[in-house]
């Protein structure tokens, strides 16, 4: 495998399994060093085992706490003395009520968790970015594009890429590049309180199966490495086609 990461730093957030392992596993094997950040610190340490103390550290942190952020990225640069990437993957779907009846605090908690997270994310990593010249890819989804329901984390989404946007113009100029990957439904531990589901909704896939987290970990390394150096303010759609709508797949099914 290509090394694009030879040399580099990267803190990828919400890296205990899904799509942030299948990240900092990529990340890794491509010759980067991985400061694994989740709540889990049993399968945080399982991913450094797997990775080798050398390629990797892992911090417990909750990314709704800016002090827990800031000390995850300090330990990042006292251990390997430098931040090339950031990859902002914590989020989550945490509302159940009916949109018409979510209350202003269930609204905060989503935006907290999903939006603002990834801001102070960021705002913590950015001084460092800006002396290495890194970058910062954030996981969004097709919601933040399109009408799939989830309204209140769908507004969170959305907001993701309206913040990356903004962030990219800004540091242009200082060689800080900002992306978004909006993944299509992924094979992760979420679906498994749910057998069958993944079977269900790949049939509204033209490429015909969900996605695996790989699918989007290579998706990541593409748009962190030097191979995006020109790429800044996008949002890349890894979606199996799901965004070209039911028309497609009705043409696809004729096939």
């Amino acid at each position: 495998m290509v090394q694009r990461f030879e040399g580099k730093v990267a803190l990828v957030t919400a890296a205990a399994q899904g799509i942030g392992a299948a990240v900092a596993r990529r990340i890794a094997a491509e010759g980067g060093v991985v400061v694994a950040t989740d709540l889990q610190q049993d399968k945080l340490d399982e991913l450094v085992g797997e990775l080798g103390s050398d390629k990797a550290l892992a911090v417990k942190v909750d990314v709704t706490s800016r002090g827990e952020i800031d000390a995850a990225v300090a330990a990042a640069v006292e251990r390997f003395g430098r931040l090339d990437v950031l990859v902002n993957n914590a989020g989550g779907c945490i509302v159940s009520t009916k949109p018409e009846d979510t209350p202003a605090d269930e609204w905060h908690r989503q935006l907290d968790l999903t939006l603002v997270s990834a801001a102070q994310c960021i705002q913590s990593a950015l001084p460092h970015l800006l002396e290495s010249r890194g970058n910062v890819v954030t996981i969004s989804s097709v919601n933040g594009l399109a009408a799939f329901g989830n309204i209140e984390y769908s507004a969170a989404k959305a907001g993701q890429a309206a913040m990356t946007q903004n962030f990219a113009a800004r540091f242009g100029p200082s060689g800080v590049r900002f992306n978004v990957v909006a993944p299509g439904t992924i094979r992760t531990p979420n679906w498994d309180s749910q057998p069958g589901t993944l079977e269900r909704l790949a049939k509204l896939y033209p490429l015909g199966r969900a996605g695996e987290p790989e699918d989007i970990a290579a998706a990541v390394a593409f748009l962190a490495s030097d191979d995006a150096a020109w790429i800044t303010g996008l949002t890349l759609p890894v979606e199996g086609g799901v965004l070209l709508g039911p028309a497609a797949l009705s043409l696809a099914a004729k096939d």
